[in-house]
């Protein structure tokens, strides 16, 4: 069953179109990558998924909920479903990394502060990141900052995690964190699309992957299909031979 349904997906900006029709879904527990070269658009979908944008024209489906055109206070229960990985990994300078992770449960769960700290501390372990508690994130490498922003992302449980280019500038260490903590998400069923530059990322975590070019979906497939065509338009990108 598709958790993520994009029909005829059209946005421009100005003058500028950026997508023409865009169309594709996402299945339970699948992790879908999205590719392209700089300013595809890729963000601007993803952006879109939880209602930071809103199409021209199109539908945006979300667990069968058509979302494009609600208002700022039903996206709330989405976001609330739906997380977003930043980039940059978002984080507020001005809290402790505990904070950061239970500023969303303070303000969306019932929980007591001790519940809280319970599970703070038991996300915290799970990304490798026990003992950082009540440090700021200036004080944190960009790799740790990532993870903490992803263990913030996701403290709510989330059914669809929404991931912008979350390996962007890592080291291999790093990035093959990263990639075990998406990897530890889809075996517990969380649907994600994945946006990146990063084709090994693509290949170790998704299950199939879309081409953007020229503002609409030139080429996808199957990542076992990726290799089965030298020629085709997905490989001639990958490989630099063709271009946004």
């Amino acid at each position: 069953m598709a958790v993520i349904e994009v029909k005829n997906f059209t946005k421009s900006f100005g003058s500028k179109l950026v997508h023409r029709g865009v169309s594709f879904s996402v299945n339970q527990g699948e992790c879908l990558g999205l590719i392209g070269g700089s300013g595809a658009g890729k963000s601007v979908i993803l952006r879109s998924l939880i209602g930071l944008e809103k199409p021209d024209q199109g539908e945006i489906h979300i667990d069968g909920e058509e979302i494009s055109r609600w208002t700022e206070r039903q996206l709330v229960e989405i976001r609330k479903r739906v997380a977003y990985v930043f980039q940059n990994g978002a984080l507020f300078d001005s809290m402790t990394v505990y904070d950061n992770l239970a500023y969303a449960l303070r303000e969306h769960t019932d929980l007591s502060e001790g519940e809280i700290s319970d599970r703070i501390r038991q996300q915290l372990e799970e990304f490798g990141l026990q003992g950082n508690d009540f440090v700021y994130p200036s004080q944190l490498s960009g790799g740790m900052q990532k993870r903490v922003g992803l263990a913030r992302s996701i403290i709510l449980g989330p059914k669809v995690v929404l991931y912008d280019e979350p390996t962007a500038g890592l080291d291999p260490y790093n990035t093959k964190k990263i990639q075990d903590m998406i990897l530890r998400l889809k075996d517990r069923g969380v649907t994600s699309v994945f946006v990146t530059h990063d084709m090994p990322s693509v290949y170790a975590v998704c299950d199939r992957v879309i081409l953007l070019l020229n503002g609409q979906i030139e080429a996808s497939g199957s990542i076992a299909d990726l290799g089965k065509d030298p020629e085709g338009i997905m490989q001639r990108f990958i490989n630099g031979i063709e271009g946004a």
